[in-house]
Protein backbone atom coordinates (compact mmCIF):
# COMPACT_ATOMS: atom_id res chain seq x y z
CA UNK A 1 0.00 0.00 0.00
CA UNK A 2 2.56 2.49 0.98
CA UNK A 3 4.51 2.13 -2.76
CA UNK A 4 1.26 2.60 -4.65
CA UNK A 5 0.87 6.13 -2.21
CA UNK A 6 4.02 6.99 -2.79
CA UNK A 7 3.71 6.43 -6.79
CA UNK A 8 0.33 8.23 -7.01
CA UNK A 9 2.34 11.20 -4.92
CA UNK A 10 5.11 11.19 -8.00
CA UNK A 11 2.88 11.27 -10.74
CA UNK A 12 0.49 14.06 -9.33
CA UNK A 13 3.31 15.95 -9.30
CA UNK A 14 4.79 15.20 -12.31
CA UNK A 15 1.63 15.46 -13.76
CA UNK A 16 1.86 19.22 -12.26
CA UNK A 17 5.11 19.80 -13.75
CA UNK A 18 3.73 19.03 -17.09
CA UNK A 19 0.93 21.45 -16.79
CA UNK A 20 3.28 24.01 -16.63
CA UNK A 21 5.59 23.25 -19.01
CA UNK A 22 3.62 22.61 -21.83
CA UNK A 23 1.65 26.21 -20.73
CA UNK A 24 5.09 28.12 -21.03
CA UNK A 25 5.50 26.28 -23.84
CA UNK A 26 2.40 27.25 -25.70
CA UNK A 27 3.63 30.71 -24.44
CA UNK A 28 7.17 30.66 -25.77
CA UNK A 29 5.35 29.41 -29.19
CA UNK A 30 3.39 32.20 -29.38
CA UNK A 31 5.84 34.44 -28.71
CA UNK A 32 8.07 32.95 -31.40
CA UNK A 33 5.56 33.79 -34.38
CA UNK A 34 3.76 37.14 -32.71
CA UNK A 35 3.87 40.31 -34.85
CA UNK A 36 5.83 41.67 -32.04
CA UNK A 37 8.83 39.43 -32.41
CA UNK A 38 9.20 40.15 -36.02
CA UNK A 39 13.50 40.82 -36.19
CA UNK A 40 13.89 44.64 -36.93
CA UNK A 41 17.27 44.27 -37.31
CA UNK A 42 20.03 41.96 -37.25
CA UNK A 43 20.73 41.75 -33.82
CA UNK A 44 17.07 41.87 -32.79
CA UNK A 45 16.91 37.90 -31.72
CA UNK A 46 13.86 37.66 -29.52
CA UNK A 47 11.56 35.24 -31.93
CA UNK A 48 14.52 33.32 -32.29
CA UNK A 49 15.04 32.89 -28.37
CA UNK A 50 11.38 32.37 -28.13
CA UNK A 51 12.00 29.18 -30.47
CA UNK A 52 14.42 27.82 -28.64
CA UNK A 53 12.55 28.19 -25.18
CA UNK A 54 9.21 26.65 -26.66
CA UNK A 55 11.69 23.87 -28.43
CA UNK A 56 13.32 23.17 -25.25
CA UNK A 57 10.01 23.37 -22.88
CA UNK A 58 7.90 20.94 -25.69
CA UNK A 59 10.95 18.26 -25.59
CA UNK A 60 10.75 18.66 -21.47
CA UNK A 61 6.81 17.88 -21.68
CA UNK A 62 8.00 14.68 -23.65
CA UNK A 63 10.37 14.08 -21.36
CA UNK A 64 7.79 14.02 -18.67
CA UNK A 65 4.76 12.20 -20.26
CA UNK A 66 7.51 9.28 -20.80
CA UNK A 67 8.48 9.82 -16.99
CA UNK A 68 4.89 9.06 -15.82
CA UNK A 69 4.53 6.32 -18.08
CA UNK A 70 7.36 4.29 -17.15
CA UNK A 71 6.64 4.98 -13.14
CA UNK A 72 2.68 3.66 -14.28
CA UNK A 73 3.56 0.86 -16.07
CA UNK A 74 6.33 0.14 -13.47
CA UNK A 75 6.01 -3.55 -11.39
CA UNK A 76 5.95 -3.04 -7.50
CA UNK A 77 6.01 -6.77 -6.51
CA UNK A 78 8.37 -7.25 -3.71
CA UNK A 79 11.69 -8.92 -4.16
CA UNK A 80 14.31 -10.24 -1.58
CA UNK A 81 17.00 -8.12 -3.42
CA UNK A 82 16.75 -4.27 -4.71
CA UNK A 83 15.51 -3.31 -7.65
CA UNK A 84 13.37 -0.53 -9.46
CA UNK A 85 10.54 0.28 -7.80
CA UNK A 86 11.77 -1.12 -4.25
CA UNK A 87 11.46 1.06 -1.11
CA UNK A 88 14.92 0.83 0.88
CA UNK A 89 14.72 1.57 4.57
CA UNK A 90 18.44 2.67 5.40
CA UNK A 91 19.85 3.33 9.04
CA UNK A 92 23.26 5.16 9.49
CA UNK A 93 24.61 5.62 12.43
CA UNK A 94 25.51 9.41 12.64
CA UNK A 95 21.60 9.97 10.46
CA UNK A 96 19.25 7.62 11.68
CA UNK A 97 17.17 6.01 9.43
CA UNK A 98 16.32 6.89 5.67
CA UNK A 99 13.57 5.70 3.01
CA UNK A 100 14.26 5.79 -0.30
CA UNK A 101 11.99 4.49 -3.46
CA UNK A 102 13.96 3.41 -6.41
CA UNK A 103 12.41 4.85 -9.22
CA UNK A 104 13.44 5.64 -13.05
CA UNK A 105 12.46 9.37 -12.73
CA UNK A 106 11.38 11.90 -10.61
CA UNK A 107 14.79 11.59 -8.43
CA UNK A 108 14.80 13.84 -5.32
CA UNK A 109 10.94 14.21 -4.86
CA UNK A 110 10.29 13.91 -1.47
CA UNK A 111 7.03 12.88 0.68
CA UNK A 112 5.58 12.05 3.69
CA UNK A 113 4.07 8.60 3.80
CA UNK A 114 2.25 7.04 7.15
CA UNK A 115 4.60 9.57 8.92
CA UNK A 116 7.68 8.18 6.85
CA UNK A 117 9.78 10.71 4.67
CA UNK A 118 10.55 9.02 1.46
CA UNK A 119 12.89 10.32 -1.21
CA UNK A 120 12.65 8.91 -4.61
CA UNK A 121 16.23 8.64 -6.15
CA UNK A 122 17.17 6.53 -9.50
CA UNK A 123 19.17 3.36 -10.02
CA UNK A 124 21.94 5.21 -11.57
CA UNK A 125 22.22 7.88 -8.22
CA UNK A 126 25.20 6.85 -6.04
CA UNK A 127 22.88 5.41 -3.62
CA UNK A 128 20.45 3.88 -5.95
CA UNK A 129 23.83 2.05 -7.42
CA UNK A 130 25.03 0.96 -4.11
CA UNK A 131 21.62 -0.52 -3.40
CA UNK A 132 21.42 -2.47 -6.70
CA UNK A 133 20.83 -6.39 -5.70
CA UNK A 134 21.41 -5.82 -2.02
CA UNK A 135 19.25 -7.42 1.14
CA UNK A 136 18.26 -7.11 3.99
CA UNK A 137 21.07 -6.34 6.35
CA UNK A 138 23.71 -5.82 3.55
CA UNK A 139 25.59 -2.91 4.45
CA UNK A 140 26.51 -0.26 1.64
CA UNK A 141 29.22 2.76 1.93
CA UNK A 142 29.16 5.31 0.21
CA UNK A 143 31.51 8.68 -0.52
CA UNK A 144 30.37 11.70 0.54
CA UNK A 145 33.36 14.24 -0.60
CA UNK A 146 36.18 13.10 1.43
CA UNK A 147 34.17 11.05 4.09
CA UNK A 148 32.82 7.24 4.04
CA UNK A 149 29.27 7.05 5.43
CA UNK A 150 27.97 3.30 6.10
CA UNK A 151 24.09 1.93 6.37
CA UNK A 152 22.40 -1.19 6.22
CA UNK A 153 19.13 -2.16 4.81
CA UNK A 154 16.73 -2.74 7.43
CA UNK A 155 13.24 -2.85 5.54
CA UNK A 156 12.72 -3.65 2.22
CA UNK A 157 9.37 -3.51 0.88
Amino acid sequence: MMKQQIINKVIEHLKQELTAISAAAKAAHSAAIDEQSIAETQYDTLAIEASYLAQGQSLRAQQLNQAINQIKSLSLATSNKVTLGSLVHLEQAEQGTQWFMILPAAPGFRCTIEQQEITVITPDSPVGKSLQGKQIDDEITLQLGTRKVSAEIIQLR
